[in-house]
């Protein structure tokens, strides 16, 4: 494959000088590399580039590699993939449905995200996390997210229980089995599982995010927690792993398919989730991919099987978006091969009759909540730090930045929607009916106060503060909760309902993210 170098550098130029960080991109065609490159910065205090042997911390990516160890095992004959993890893990409580290793490979497990939940009792984001802190705030649940197998919702906590299944059922920590069953065989020499988060890895990047006055800040994941995340890696080694995809080496043809074909759900909806791989599609061609994001890191690995092509960018500040980096090299590799052509389809201008879909919606399926708002520069998404909207022809939109992800308004029986392009999900679009229309609406009667919750084991203080909430917690950040509707309160990533008893009285609140439902607090 000739690679235009020139233009493939130009889309890394904005930090492909020695004060920034940036990234390294490998570019591999037929299991081999064909372009590879490092742009800006791996170590800002001592003056480090990146290059192809860099080593990065790769977040989610991670997770097909733990999939591949237990597919292994499974096909060992050590486990089955429907095993209840409760005959490996009997820590996690009996919710009264079987949750099967499979639920935990596909995210249908229910069970509550473990970052979440450890955020939510206290956590900051620079403290050490382990796997007894995730098996303490795992077992300490009444209830999941829904049943399994009835949805799919992102599940951190069921990646780092896979990690615990491989060692309690090997007898190897992921690390081991990783090495010896993966990571030899495909000669992967710089990667492993880093399970001790001060053991010295030479070579390593730094990782950064931006400062309120514009200059940057080490931002580094203080992880003991692998299987969820914590592969360490570089581009030459991500090019090994993809030729297996080829060549099968390492889980022959029967796992190989298997982590390449998406889960169903309990009502036979298909998804789109695999064994820690995104199967779907680009611009009309079937690719495989999946992202990582933790502190400062960031990563994607992009692959188009009929092409035999693969695009691994690894990042090491947190702004930088790699899947739209890596998009933008196949647009460029692939442009006389995509079935479907680049449209720019954003419109210039703004309708006056925008302002009529403003207000809060709701999945009443999921919990979720989203805040439309307008001003002279058109719509925007979010409680907190909102989002533009961009227009586009047909009367969608998409949030700025994000290139696949569509949302359209319509009104049916005379209530207004809001259809998402599955912005938190891997089977279908989410539908949103409004629940607030752009008047303010009376806010309700507060009582501030302590408030405990035995599943997160920590007290929250509410303060009403006009129409908002103020949430303090000792460890963290006060939240500032802007009325919703009815008796929600909600922010970026954070919903509170109040509960009431039968005078009327404020007795306690759930708090809700995208990937925890309904954890409950009670007043003290």
């Amino acid at each position: 494959m000739e690679i235009p170098s020139e233009r493939i550098d130009s889309i890394f130029r904005e930090w492909d000088n020695d004060e920034s960080p940036g990234c390294a991109l490998a570019i591999i065609h037929d299991g081999q590399v064909a372009y590879a490159r490092g742009y800006g910065m791996a170590n800002l205090e001592h003056g480090i580039p990146i290059t192809t042997g860099s080593i990065f911390h790769i977040a989610s990516i991670s997770k097909q590699f733990t999939d591949m160890c237990v597919a292994l095992l499974a096909a060992d004959g050590s486990i089955s993939l429907d095993d209840d993890i409760r005959r490996h893990v009997p820590e996690i409580p009996d919710f009264g449905q079987t949750i099967t290793i499979r639920h935990l490979i596909h995210h249908t497990s229910g069970l509550r995200d473990m970052w979440d939940l450890l955020r939510m009792a206290g956590w900051r984001a620079d403290d050490l996390i382990t796997e007894n802190d995730m098996l303490w705030v795992s077992s300490r649940q009444s209830a999941p997210n829904f049943q399994p197998g009835d949805e799919y919702l992102y599940s951190n906590t069921g990646y780092a229980l896979l990690a615990l299944i491989v060692h309690r059922v090997s007898g190897k920590t992921l690390r081991t089995l990783a090495q010896e069953r993966i990571f030899e065989p495909l000669s992967m020499a710089s990667t492993h599982f880093h399970d001790n988060h001060s053991e010295i890895v030479k070579g390593r990047t730094q990782a950064y995010e931006p400062t309120p006055d514009g200059g940057l800040k080490i931002s580094i994941p203080v992880f003991d927690v692998v299987g969820t995340t914590s592969l360490f890696t570089t581009v030459e080694d991500m090019a090994r792993w993809d030729d297996n995809f080829n060549h099968r080496r390492v889980g022959g043809d029967d796992i190989i398919e298997q982590m390449l074909t998406p889960g169903t759900l309990n009502n036979n909806v298909p998804m789109t989730y695999g064994f820690g791989l995104q199967v779907h599609a680009y611009r009309g061609l079937p690719i495989v991919e999946h992202s990582g994001a933790d502190a400062g890191y960031r990563a994607h690995y992009l692959r188009f099987p009929e092409e035999r092509l693969a695009i691994v960018c690894l990042c090491n500040l947190s702004t930088m978006m790699p899947r739209n980096l890596a998009l933008d090299v196949a647009d460029i590799l692939l442009a006389d091969t995509f079935p479907e052509s680049i449209v720019d389809d954003t419109r210039t201008t703004v309708a006056d009759d925008e302002r009529r879909v403003v207000g809060v919606y709701l999945d009443r399926t999921t919990g979720d909540l989203l805040r439309v708002t307008h001003d002279a520069e058109g719509l925007w998404l979010g409680f907190q730090d909102p989002q533009r909207l961009e227009p586009l022809a047909g009367g969608e939109y998409r949030v700025q930045g994000q290139r696949l992800t569509r949302l359209q308004f319509e009104i049916s029986d005379g209530v207004q929607h809001l259809i998402s392009g599955a912005i938190h999900s891997a089977v279908a679009d989410q539908r949103f009916q409004r629940v607030a229309g752009p008047e303010e609406a009376s806010v309700p009667q507060v009582s501030g106060g302590d408030y405990y919750s035995n599943e997160v084991a920590t007290t929250y203080w509410l303060e009403p503060d006009g129409s908002r909430l103020r949430l303090k917690h000792y460890r963290l950040d006060d939240r500032m909760l802007h009325h919703a509707y009815d008796d929600v309160f909600a922010g970026n990533n954070l919903r509170l309902q109040l509960e009431r008893d039968g005078a009327g009285e404020v007795s306690g609140f759930t708090l809700s993210t995208f990937r925890v439902r309904n954890v409950s607090f009670r007043r003290c």
